[in-house]
C-alpha cells in the first residue's frame, strides 16, 4: 500500500467517524436567480463535489397514452448534449475522472455528478453537466436505438414472474392514477423524438429545478453553480402535485405462470413522504417484516413453517401515498397457505402491536445504523437530494434520530390503524395454484 492509498484511507476513516460523532448534517438552502431552489453541504474532508439536480419529470408525469416517456427522455439526455455526440460526452469525463448518474423513477427525474474538486477538473465538469441539462440533443437515430432496447427489454421482462406480479400490484393499487402507467410495447411505439423535446422542455425548467451540492466546495461558488446549471433552461413553472390517490377495494388477483415459484405481493397505498406518522411506521415495520430475521413474518412464514426463503414488508413514501407491501416467494403448490400465514400475521400485529421488547428492539437498530446512512458524500447527497425534493424540514437529519426514540407502541398501533387498512388491501399472485 503507497503513501497516497494510506492517506486516502485515514481521510475516509476520519471522515466516516465525524459524520457518526455528528447529529445530522448542517444544509443550507437558498433560491437562485433562475427559480431553482438549492440545497448545499459543505464537506471538506475529501477533494470531491457531488451535485444532483431533480425534477418533477418521473414516470407520473407521463401521457397516459404515452407510457415511458419520462424514461426515455431522461436516458438520452447524456447521450449527445450540446456540441458533444454521446461519444464525446464519454470521453470527456473518462479524461476528467467525472461521472454522470441518475434516471428516473415514479416522481421525479435527477442527473448527478461526481467530479474531482480541482478547478480545472470540477469547471470542465460542471459545464458537461450544464450542456447535458439544457442542451439535449435527442438525436433521431440514437433516439430510434433506445426505443428499440427499451422494447426489447420490456419484451424480455413480461416473460418473467417477479417483473408480471410487480406491474399488476401496482395496477391494482393504482389504477388510471399516474402512479399505475406502466409502459406497455405499445406504448412506447408512440413515442416520437418530437415528444422527448416536448416533455424536456416542459418538464425539466428553472422553476422546477431542486440542485442538491455536497462536497469540497464554498457557498460562494456553489450559487454560481446553481444558476450557471439552470439559467439556460426555460423559465417554466413548478407542475401541479401528483394527485391523492384513491384507495382500491380489497381484491386478488391471480395470473398464470409455468414458474415452479409462485411469487406474492399485498398492500395497499398508504404514505406520504413527509407524513407525521412516518417514524412511527418505520419503527413498527421494522418488527412486522423490515427488520430481517428478527422480524415477525420471517419468523412465522420462514422459520416455523418453511414457506419461503424470504418474507419482507416496507413502506416506499411518494409525492402521492406511496405502497405498504408485504412481499414473498414459495413453491406454488403452497402459495395459499404461505399467503394465509402473512395476511394472519398481518392483521395480528394491527391488533396488536409491537410488543415492548419488539419496540426497544426495532428502536436501537434504527438509531444504531443512522451513522452508516451519512458516512459518505454520495449517501449524504442522497438524503438532501431528497429532503430538497420533497420539501422536508432543513433538520430532518438532524431529528430523526430523537423522532425514532420517542416512538411509543401505542403510537405503532395507531399509525398502522391509519394507514394499513385491510379492506383496501390488494393481493396479486402469480404462479401459484
Amino acid at each position: 500500500m503507497n503513501t497516497m492509498t494510506r492517506k486516502l484511507l485515514l481521510a475516509l476513516g476520519l471522515f466516516a467517524a465525524a459524520l457518526a460523532a455528528q447529529a445530522g448534517v448542517r444544509i443550507e438552502h437558498w433560491q437562485a436567480p433562475s427559480g431553482a431552489r438549492v440545497y448545499y453541504v459543505e464537506a471538506r474532508a475529501l477533494p470531491i463535489v457531488d451535485v444532483q439536480v431533480d425534477f418533477p419529470a418521473g414516470a407520473a408525469a407521463d401521457p397516459a397514452d404515452k407510457a415511458g416517456l419520462a424514461q426515455l427522455t431522461r436516458g438520452l439526455m447524456d447521450l449527445g448534449a450540446g456540441g458533444m455526440d454521446e461519444n464525446e460526452v464519454a470521453t470527456k469525463l473518462a479524461d476528467i475522472g467525472a461521472r454522470l448518474g441518475g434516471g428516473a423513477d415514479t416522481d421525479r427525474a435527477s442527473v448527478g455528478l461526481r467530479t474531482l474538486a480541482m478547478p480545472e477538473k470540477r469547471e470542465a465538469a460542471f459545464a458537461i453537466l450544464r450542456a447535458v441539462l439544457a442542451e439535449p440533443r435527442f438525436d433521431a437515430g440514437i433516439f430510434e436505438r433506445e426505443r428499440s432496447r427499451t422494447v426489447a427489454a420490456l419484451r424480455e421482462s413480461l416473460t418473467r414472474p417477479e417483473t408480471i406480479a410487480a406491474r399488476a400490484f401496482w395496477s391494482a393499487l393504482y389504477g388510471e392514477h399516474p402512479y399505475g402507467r406502466q409502459p406497455t410495447v405499445e406504448s412506447l411505439g408512440r413515442i416520437a423524438a418530437g415528444d422527448l423535446r416536448a416533455f424536456h422542455a416542459a418538464r425539466y425548467t428553472a422553476r422546477s429545478a431542486v440542485i442538491s451540492i455536497v462536497g469540497d466546495i464554498g457557498r460562494a461558488e456553489a450559487e454560481a453553480l446553481a444558476q450557471r446549471l439552470t439559467e439556460a433552461l426555460p423559465a417554466g413553472e413548478p407542475p401541479a402535485p401528483v394527485p391523492a390517490a384513491t384507495l382500491p377495494p380489497a381484491g386478488e388477483v391471480r395470473l398464470p405462470h409455468p414458474a415452479a415459484q409462485a411469487h406474492i405481493q399485498l398492500g395497499l397505498p398508504a404514505l406520504k413522504r413527509g407524513d407525521p406518522d412516518f417514524y412511527a411506521l418505520l419503527v413498527g415495520n421494522y418488527s412486522l417484516g423490515g427488520g430481517g430475521f428478527v422480524s415477525r413474518l420471517m419468523k412465522e412464514v420462514r422459520d416455523k413453517r418453511g414457506f419461503a426463503y424470504s418474507v419482507y414488508s416496507f413502506f416506499a413514501p411518494m409525492q402521492a401515498a406511496g405502497p405498504f407491501q408485504i412481499g414473498l416467494q414459495t413453491k406454488r403448490e403452497q402459495a395459499g397457505d404461505a399467503l394465509k400465514v402473512a395476511r394472519d400475521e398481518l392483521l395480528r400485529f394491527l391488533a396488536e402491536g409491537p410488543s415492548e421488547e419488539e419496540l426497544a428492539a426495532a428502536k436501537a437498530n434504527i438509531v444504531g445504523s443512522f451513522p452508516l446512512r451519512l458516512d459518505s458524500n454520495r449517501k449524504i447527497l442522497d438524503n438532501v437530494a431528497a429532503i430538497a425534493f420533497y420539501g422536508l424540514p432543513l433538520d430532518y437529519l438532524d431529528t430523526y434520530a430523537d423522532k425514532v426514540r420517542r416512538v411509543t407502541a401505542a403510537d405503532v398501533r395507531a399509525a398502522f390503524a391509519r394507514h394499513v387498512r385491510p379492506e383496501h388491501l390488494v393481493t396479486v399472485v402469480v404462479a401459484g395454484d
